[in-house]
Order: C-alpha cells, then structure tokens, then sequence
C-alpha cells in the first residue's frame, strides 16, 4: 500500500447495493425504509461533509419499478449524487426483513438474488469502471464485491490496481456475509487481493474471524499487516476501534450504555472516518469520528438515523 496523503479530498465514489429495508417494529407491523451498507456509509458522509459542499456519489444498478423510484428519491433528500446508477428496466432492488432483540443484536432476511445491482458494470452498461477514474476516494466493500458476476469483479480489482497507480485511494470494508459468496475459498482470495490494494483498510473483527479463522486480535492484526495495510481502523464494537497505522495505540473510546439497534454501526463508524479523513483531519481524530457516530446510531432503531 501506498503512502496515504491527508490532504483534503473533494469527492468520493461509494459502490454497492441499496435494498428495501422492512423493519420489523411489531408482530404484525413493519416499517418501510432504504439501506444497505455502502449506501448508509455515503448516507452519514454526506450529512457529515455538507457543510464543505463535497461530494458523494453513489454507483449502483436499479431497476424502473416504484420501488427503485422510492430509493432515488431518497439519494435525492440526503443530497447524494445520483448520476451513476444503471437502471434496468428487467431487473428490481433487493429487500430485507430486520428483527432486532432486547439487547440490540440484527436478524436479516433477504430476497436479493434477482437485485439489479448485481448486474453493475455488466454489459451492456451506461455506467462503466472507468468512471470512477474522476473520484479522489472510490469507497468498496465485501457486500459490493459479493454481489458481482466474477468477470465483473475481475475487471473491478484490475481497476483498482490502475486507480491506485494513477494517484487514486481505495477505501474497503471487507463486511463479510457468507450467504453473498459462492465459497468461502472466493470469499478469502477477492478479500486478500481487496487489502493488499486498499488505502483506506476499515475492516470489522468479528468479519476478520469469521472469514479468515483467526483466534485472536493479534493475528487478524499481523495477518492484515502482512497482506500490505497500513492504514485504518479495525473495528472491535464496545471496545473501540485500534488505529492500523498505530500513532494511537493507547487510545480509550467511551462506550455505550443504552443499545437499541446495532444495524449500521460499521457502516457510521466508515462515515465518520472517511469524513474526517477527507477534511485532512489526523487519524486520531478519525478514529474518534468515526467512533462516536457509530455510539450515536446504535442508541436508535434502524440504519439511517439522522436528527431532525
């Protein structure tokens, strides 16, 4: 991995799939809404960076449905950039079903096999690879990655190595859902070829476990340091995020007593960070940023909470 600059960046790329979020809120009613990862990442980023007017784009395939109308509109009300989303009129989004318990903790039911977005940067396309080029950030994660063709997701890792070469930063959030993944043999190379191309590294530790077999923190630490990171946050929940790059080892992050929802907390923590980062902040700031923005959203229901 390249050094990683601190300057200011003016825009970012975020890649992946926006659902239909039904949350369950009663035992026989629910709430409508519009979430997923890299989407409520750039959701919070935004809110995050308006004030400085930069930019946050969303690259995505959707359909021509009401339901893909519905998720538009709501880019347009958090001022996300819509200009690069495919739109297929054959194809719909995905949906989720969500139960939290009494300490928080999600259960995710999906119906996204058919999900437009997986047909990104497919031919025949409008919105193609080479259009991130135009991006300071292009912010990627293991759910994006997952979700694409294999050809597809080939022709994205050979950008990102000709993205970086040209001056470009990768941020990558390996955010593993084993059910996404043909195997978990795919799921390990795409995910090491991601780090060892990453600028950016915002990994989770209990996805690290549970994707590569570590036992312990140290050696999901070792491991990402061998593979090339040096850069980012390992997110470990009520414990508090350790800096990749080391400068804070000996931070301590306030934790939080009152957990409704976990939903989105990784995805808060990335906006908080990325945002910070793209003010030139130093990455002790970030990793605060980052952190209390997650301990806010876990205090409400839902992914995308934002104060009126």
């Amino acid at each position: 991995m390249t050094d990683t600059p601190s300057s200011p960046k003016n825009n970012i790329a975020c890649v992946g799939e926006v659902m239909i979020e039904i949350v369950i809120t009663g035992a026989d009613t629910a709430a409508l809404g519009v979430a997923g990862d890299t989407f409520n990442t750039a959701v919070y980023l935004k809110q995050l960076l308006k004030p400085l007017d930069k930019t946050v784009s969303y690259f995505t395939a959707l359909g021509k449905d009401r339901f893909s109308s519905r998720i538009v509109s709501k880019m347009v009300e958090y001022e996300i950039d819509t200009s690069h989303i495919e739109f297929r009129p054959d194809h719909m989004p995905g949906m989720y079903a969500i139960e939290t318990d009494e300490d928080g903790e999600r259960s995710f039911s999906y119906w996204r096999s058919q999900s437009a977005a997986r047909t990104l940067f497919s031919p025949p396309c409008q919105i193609e690879i080479s259009s991130l080029r135009s991006f300071d950030i292009v912010y990627i994660s293991g759910i994006s990655m997952a979700i694409l063709p294999p050809a597809t997701r080939a022709s994205l890792l050979e950008f990102v190595g000709d993205y970086r070469t040209a001056g470009g930063l990768i941020a990558f959030d390996s955010n593993f859902r084993p059910n996404l993944w043909e195997n978990i043999e795919t799921a390990r190379e795409i995910t090491s070829s991601m780090w060892a191309n990453t600028d950016i590294a915002l990994p989770s530790m209990d996805d690290e476990m549970a994707l590569f077999g570590d036992i312990s923190e140290r050696q999901v630490i070792e491991r990402l340091r061998t593979s090339g990171v040096i850069f980012g946050a390992l997110k470990r929940g009520a414990a508090g995020p350790v800096d990749l790059s080391f400068e804070n080892s000996g931070a301590n992050y306030p934790g939080v007593k009152n957990i409704v929802d976990t939903t989105a907390a990784g995805d808060s923590f990335n906006a908080g960070f990325l945002a910070s980062f793209m003010r030139g902040e130093p990455i002790g700031q970030s990793l605060k940023a980052g952190h209390m923005l997650a301990s806010k959203v876990i205090q409400k229901q839902g992914a995308i909470v934002l104060d009126d």
